[in-house]
This record gives C-alpha cells, sequence and structure tokens, in this order.
C-alpha cells in the first residue's frame, strides 16, 4: 500500500511539473505565435485557419502549407491574414512553400525589433517531453504536452510520431523542447493521443533557402518540388529489389522490397458459394501530398486480383470478369481544372523477356495518362492488364502512379509487365 501511495504522489508530482512549465513556456512564447487565416475576398469570410510561429525578427512566420494552400493556387481569390495574441489583425504575404513537407513561409510587417522562435540545432531523443502549441477549434491558444517518439515508420517522407493531442486548427503550429526551441511543426492527427509532426530539419532547410535566394513564383516552386520528389521516389522504386511471390498458387507477381510501401491480401476461399475464387494482393504507398482540399498528388496503388471460375460457363466467367476490370479507376483525387482528362491506349501484349514462353501472360492492356494543368510535365499514370489466354481463370494486374513524369511512367510500366508471369 505505501508503494502505491509513493506511485500515486510521484505520478501527481510529475503531472504538476509538467502543467506548471507547460505554463511557463506558453507565457514567454505567446506573443510569437498567430492564428493564420485564409480570407475569401468576395466573402470577406474565412475559408481556413491554422497556426503559425514567427521565426525571425523581420517578421517571417512559419506555417503549414495546406493552411494557405487554396492562396498558393489562387491568390486572386484569396488573401492571408494574421490574428495576434492581442487580437490585431493584418495581412501577410507568401514568400515560399515546402509541398512535400507541408511547410510554408509568410511575412508580416514589422515597426521593430519583435521576439521569435528559435529553431534547434539537435533533434529529440526518443522519450523526451515536448510541447506543442496552437489554435484548436478556434478555440484560442493553448499548449498540449507530449511524448517524442521518434520518426513514423515506413514513411517515404519523413514525419515525427508525437504523443500528445492535435487538433484542427493547430496545424502550422510549433512544438519545442523545455529549452523552448523548435523541434517540429504540428502537421496531422491520427486521434487517440496520435499526432505528426514536420521534423524541424525540414523547415530550417526552406528558412535557409529563402534567406539564400527567395522564389519569384510560388507555382514554380511548387513545380520544381513535385518533379524532384516523384523522381526520388522512382528511382527508389525502380533501383530497389522486385521479389517475385505466388499469388493463388497460379500466378507469380512482384513485391517491390522497400518499407514505405505496404501490402496487404485477402481472398474468398471461405466462401463455398462463391461463383468465382478469387485472392487479391494489394500494396500502396500509405501516404501522399497535399496540392489542394480536392488536389492530391504523389500516391502509389498496386493491386493483383487472380480469378478462377467455380462451375461456370466461359461465357459467363468472361462477364464477371469484365465486371472486375471495369472498376479500376484513378488512385488520387483531383478536379477537373486541376487535370486533363485521361488518354488511353489499349493493346494486346506479350512480354517478349519471359523467360518460359509458356508462363508469359497475354494481356489486354490499358495505358492511361492525364496531365497536370499547373505542373507541365507530370502525370497521373493508370495501367490495368487483364490476361486472355485462359479460358477459367484470369489475372488482372493493376497499378496507379499520381504526379509522376513521363520517362519514370514508361520506365515503370515495362518493369512492372515484365514481373507479372503464371506460374
Amino acid at each position: 500500500m505505501k508503494a502505491f501511495f509513493t506511485l500515486v504522489i510521484i505520478l501527481l508530482s510529475s503531472t504538476t511539473f509538467a502543467s506548471e512549465q507547460a505554463e511557463e513556456i506558453f507565457a514567454q512564447l505567446t506573443p510569437s505565435l498567430y492564428q493564420i487565416k485564409l480570407i475569401d475576398k468576395a466573402s470577406g469570410e474565412k475559408s481556413s485557419i491554422g497556426s503559425g510561429f514567427q521565426i525571425s525578427e523581420d517578421g517571417i512566420i512559419a506555417t503549414n502549407y495546406h493552411v494557405i494552400s487554396s492562396y498558393a493556387r489562387h491568390p486572386e481569390k484569396y488573401r492571408i491574414e494574421y490574428l495576434d495574441h492581442q487580437g490585431k489583425m493584418a495581412e501577410v504575404e507568401l514568400v515560399s512553400v515546402d509541398v512535400i513537407n507541408d511547410l510554408a513561409l509568410v511575412k508580416r510587417q514589422v515597426e521593430g525589433e519583435m521576439p521569435y522562435f528559435l529553431l534547434s540545432d539537435q533533434k529529440p531523443i526518443k522519450g523526451e517531453k515536448l510541447f506543442a502549441l496552437g489554435n484548436p477549434h478556434d478555440l484560442g491558444m493553448i499548449v498540449v504536452p507530449g511524448t517524442y517518439n521518434g520518426l513514423k515508420k515506413e514513411s517515404f517522407n519523413e514525419r515525427i510520431h508525437f504523443t500528445g493531442s492535435i487538433n484542427s486548427g493547430m496545424s502550422g503550429g510549433p512544438v519545442v523542447n523545455k529549452s523552448e526551441k523548435v523541434v517540429g511543426i504540428n502537421v496531422a492527427t491520427s486521434g487517440n493521443q496520435i499526432g505528426f509532426l514536420v521534423p524541424h530539419d525540414k523547415l530550417v532547410k526552406l528558412f535557409n533557402d529563402y534567406n539564400k535566394e527567395a522564389p519569384t513564383d510560388i507555382k514554380q516552386q511548387m513545380a520544381e518540388q513535385l518533379l524532384a520528389n516523384q523522381n526520388k521516389l522512382m528511382t527508389a522504386l525502380l533501383n530497389n529489389t522486385w521479389q517475385s511471390k505466388e499469388l493463388a498458387g497460379k500466378a507469380m507477381i512482384p513485391i517491390i522490397e522497400v518499407p514505405f510501401i505496404r501490402c496487404w491480401g485477402d481472398s474468398n476461399a471461405d466462401k463455398t458459394d462463391a461463383l468465382i475464387l478469387a485472392a487479391i494482393a494489394n500494396c500502396s504507398l500509405d501516404e501522399n501530398t497535399y496540392l489542394s482540399s480536392h488536389f492530391f498528388t504523389g500516391s502509389v496503388e498496386i493491386e493483383f486480383r487472380y480469378m478462377q471460375a467455380k462451375n461456370l460457363s466461359d461465357n459467363k466467367f468472361y462477364h464477371l470478369y469484365q465486371q472486375q476490370i471495369a472498376r479500376a479507376g484513378a488512385g488520387n483525387r483531383a478536379g477537373k481544372n486541376d487535370v486533363s482528362e485521361y488518354q488511353c491506349h489499349n493493346d494486346l501484349v506479350t512480354p517478349s523477356s519471359t523467360a518460359n514462353t509458356n508462363k508469359a501472360i497475354n494481356n489486354k492492356s490499358i495505358f492511361c495518362t492525364r496531365a497536370y494543368k499547373d505542373f507541365p510535365g507530370l502525370f497521373d499514370v493508370l495501367y490495368l492488364g487483364a490476361s486472355v489466354d485462359k479460358n477459367q481463370q484470369a489475372l488482372v494486374s493493376h497499378f496507379t502512379i499520381a504526379g509522376v513524369s513521363q520517362e519514370n511512367a514508361m520506365a515503370f510500366t515495362g518493369k512492372f509487365m515484365e514481373a507479372v508471369s503464371w506460374k
């Protein structure tokens, strides 16, 4: 019993200390915190809100790209404002973005020296106590204690796993250590005390690059970042090992051995009344790049579906098979103002380099692309290969890639087609 009460006292003391420390940090840093608001010019009302924090004495404020994304793409329709701790509002200028890491820099007018956040020169250690600041649900600035849990595993673009309550409106707010230095930026939540932060070194690079040479065209800056990131991603996919794996004991499919591509499987083998035996393997990149609320890019989805008839005629099987093929679609969200219509090419294809021609698959192949209107040289790609060489069984091989160059799209498609065969 004594040990129990001792533990309770220790926990209460620890909680009290953390609360007091949070209050002290909040009091000292509040003058450098802002609510960032996107205002629709026509209505005069706010379109989105987030948080921001000043990182230089001359008025540079850091926030998330997604907070100001509508302005970045349509500056004629919106303006960006800040609200400070004293209730003062004024317009700010968008001066730089990092669309891949969801960061943006805006600049306010200053009349003299102002307090600002210092960016840490060290990464946190696992288990370190951190403090997230922001304006959740437009309720006012708060500070949330939490814990650093390292980088999110299986992520292509780095994110910090933070145990703490990050809520809507806190996006773009700073996360500081006990020395009050920024070690991360609020970006997303999965609920249940699971939050994600942009590592502070991404902000350090963006700020340093801005100080060296400020971009003259935000859309051009975004285009260059998207092109460089897709090239980095596709290089990683194309240059890593593609393992050959059985599907339903009938087909051989590729599995790309990279940590950021995650795979799942399913089948209806337990359904005795199913007309078709189906086995599915699905792999995807579990992240994407936010461009606007209706436009996402950077995703990769791969699916293989094996089907075998159970007491069906060839014609009935073919009809059900066609229904599966018709379900294929884009793997990302995009509007008609963002991308062109899909242009598709259909052909009957037999991969020529398959060592054993008895294992080669004769496919009806469909290859579709749509172009990005604001970012020339980038495309969404959809490929579907449907086997046509067996009467009572079939394999559908499908992938979509969002925001890829023509060169990388063709290289990936060629390697993908050659990696699929009958067992």
